[in-house]
């Protein structure tokens, strides 16, 4: 969703997110003074261990995680239509935060939490193995370069590492407008033996683009220049 995207385990020293200015508008900024205390945290000052999402919410319920929320234009349409799920974004861009926090104000919204920092570092040491209901990761930086793509977010170590932490029958949900980058997700995904594709029979095994996922700015970018979005959605198997 957004070019903020984290970096892939065993490849520490590749970035595969941009590295973006923090300056935010006044705006952003009182949002931030006013709401980040309750709402958000940095991953890198997380106490040792799991996070608590039940305390944190104050209450128990699914655990959706969305890596890259960008700006928050489409993550706060998808929380309010989601009230009883417990959302969780983690994003590295601090104005997009910020952003998503205003969003989220004006749509009163109250399941919503955010974590700032690097996805890999938050689910490997602060997210215990099949503890969350879905991933959702849309539209993350392409790379369209060839010599870019070993930075690109969606590699067999990482989709490994999120197929771990979902509950049985608990999906990962992907989305790209760039047609390569959709098959490299396929088949990385197609591959991961934790994993099964409900829509294999499908042409492509793609699955059908759903109603509910609102259009984001790099979506329509895509309309205008003539490139097809692909969804793919994997279930967490039973069988590993």
């Amino acid at each position: 969703m957004t070019p903020s995207q984290q970096t892939p385990p065993n490849h520490r020293s590749i970035v595969s997110f941009v590295q973006r200015g923090e300056r935010m508008t006044v705006g952003q900024q009182k949002a931030w003074d006013a709401h980040w205390e309750r709402l958000g945290r940095d991953v890198k000052e997380l106490p040792a261990g799991p996070v608590d999402f039940t305390g944190w919410f104050g209450r128990d319920a699914p655990v959706l995680l969305e890596i890259g929320s960008g700006m928050g234009e489409t993550t706060s349409q998808l929380v309010a239509d989601a009230p009883d799920v417990n959302y969780v974004a983690v994003e590295v861009y601090k104005p997009g935060l910020a952003m998503l926090i205003l969003r989220a104000e004006l749509l009163e919204v109250d399941n919503l939490r955010l974590l700032r920092g690097d996805a890999v570092d938050l689910i490997t040491e602060h997210v215990p193995e099949a503890s969350l209901s879905g991933v959702r990761i849309f539209f993350p930086d392409p790379w369209p370069k060839k010599k870019h793509h070993k930075r690109r977010l969606v590699q067999p170590e990482f989709i490994s590492l999120l197929s771990s932490r979902l509950v049985p029958g608990g999906m990962l949900h992907l989305a790209t407008d760039w047609e390569n980058y959709a098959d490299q997700m396929m088949a990385v995904c197609s591959a991961e033996p934790k994993l099964d594709n409900p829509h294999a029979d499908e042409p492509g095994g793609w699955a059908p683009r759903p109603e509910w996922r609102p259009i984001t700015k790099f979506e329509q970018r895509a309309v205008e220049e003539d490139r097809i979005s692909h969804d793919l959605m994997f279930l967490r198997n039973t069988l590993t």
